[in-house]
């Protein structure tokens, strides 16, 4: 009797430690899901930058879309395109045409939102020049 009570201590820690080790990961994973966001937002505002510093040196006009995206050359990979309303899928980049976003859906259904700013100089943000910026609007996960 002795032993059935030891084991079935021993199953139960095991349970408890299996449980709060998945939710470990569990938040893990989405800290990294959220640091490749802000890597690829990065990567998309040096882009910005180069294509505005490339105006400012030899002219020409700016693109006249709100779509960040137009604007560079190498855009995300998991980028599906303009569209009206969210596309059903996850982990993936869209840009909203009624709101004018470049927005990230994560895995789980959360969104990062981001804006094509030409007024952003205005606003004190970092990498921005000639007053065009891409900010982000819902501040990051918590």
């Amino acid at each position: 009797m002795r032993r059935q009570f030891e084991f079935a201590v021993v199953v139960i820690l095991v349970a408890v430690l299996a449980v709060l080790a998945m939710q470990a990961l569990e938040r893990a994973r989405g800290e990294v899901e959220e640091a490749g966001v802000q890597a690829e937002a990065a990567s998309i505002r040096a882009q910005l930058m180069e294509r505005l510093a490339h105006r400012a040196t030899f002219g020409g006009p700016l693109p006249a879309s709100d779509n960040p995206l137009d604007w560079i050359r190498l855009v995300p990979n998991d980028y599906r395109g303009a569209f009206d309303q969210q596309p059903a899928e996850r982990r993936i980049w869209y840009y909203d045409k009624s709101r004018q976003e470049l927005i990230y859906v994560f895995d789980d259904g959360q969104l990062a939102r981001f804006r094509l700013s030409r007024a952003a100089g205005s606003s004190g943000a970092r990498g921005v020049i000639g007053g065009v910026g891409l900010l982000r609007l819902d501040g990051g996960r918590q």
